[in-house]
């Protein structure tokens, strides 16, 4: 099959780094999230596929199923629903415009109930609803047209990472006003816990992991998202606004996650 198909369908604080032995157990933590499911683990995964083009989702199943997964597609969003309890899958990549029941609203009744990694197939219309989407709970989108061989890498980056780390994994990092559990994948803030979804978490813990360093945003991309930079850049945005809706006690004047315009974003506490 061709791969060049494509379908449409406060700054200057200075603070003291983290000691090194923190730094280095978080960023060892990190990288085994990232690569534990690597040498062949990554396949075989249940991938549930939302959307009511034919052309698209004939094409997006031969692709994963090519990798050694196991596909199942729904032409709109009840069956989506439905296939969805169903099978229970590991990923779903999901449809905006859906009939019976459009793709948010699935996306909210999903997230209810479970921390599946959610992909969002957009079109570059529909900003408003992309925006809406990982307000409410998508991990990351797609934009229409899109290649296949481009969706194919990007899920297989999601699976080598998983969403959560083995038990003989488990770090508890603390910083001044901070402690983080990346078993549990919990964190605390002055003793008061702090519910983050699993990615939320995952890049708070990188940024945690050079704290007082600016990362890029397409850096972000490819440590907590697992794969190189397509230019969707936004993602990374929309997710650091949810972490200081949760985070800061001002999210307009953020104490924890610094922008740095026109470079990315630095993360601020002290070691305890």
């Amino acid at each position: 099959m061709p791969d060049d198909v494509y379908f449409s369908g406060g700054l200057s604080r200075e603070i003291k780094p983290p000691d090194s032995s923190l730094r280095e157990a978080i960023l060892r933590w990190c990288d085994n999230v990232q690569n534990r499911k690597q040498n062949g683990h990554a396949a075989m995964a249940t991938i549930l596929v939302i959307d009511d083009e034919d052309s698209i989702l004939n094409v997006v199943e031969a692709y994963l199923k090519a990798d050694g997964n196991t596909v199942h597609v729904a032409r709109d969003g009840v069956q989506g629903l439905a296939a969805f309890h169903r099978y229970n899958p590991e990923l779903v990549i999901l449809d905006i415009m859906l009939p019976q029941m459009d793709g948010i609203e699935v996306l909210q009744h999903i997230r209810r109930e479970s921390n599946v990694y959610i992909m969002m197939l957009t079109a570059k219309s529909e900003e408003f609803d992309r925006v809406m989407g990982l307000t409410v709970g998508a991990d990351d989108y797609l934009t229409k047209p899109f290649s296949p061989r481009e969706l194919a890498a990007r899920v297989k980056a999601i699976l080598r990472r998983g969403r959560g780390a083995a038990q003989d994994e488990r770090q508890i990092f603390t910083f001044k006003h901070l402690k983080i559990d990346t078993q549990r994948y919990e964190v605390w803030q002055n003793g008061e816990p702090i519910e983050l979804t699993a990615l939320e978490f995952k890049l708070l813990a990188t940024l945690a992991a050079y704290a007082g360093m600016v990362l890029s945003r397409e850096q972000l991309l490819e440590r907590v998202w697992g794969y190189d930079f397509y230019g969707e850049a936004r993602v990374v945005d929309v997710h650091i606004g949810h972490i200081r809706q949760k985070l800061e006690q001002d999210p307009t004047d953020p104490q924890f996650i610094m922008t740095i315009r026109g470079v990315g974003y630095k993360f601020v506490d002290e070691p305890a």
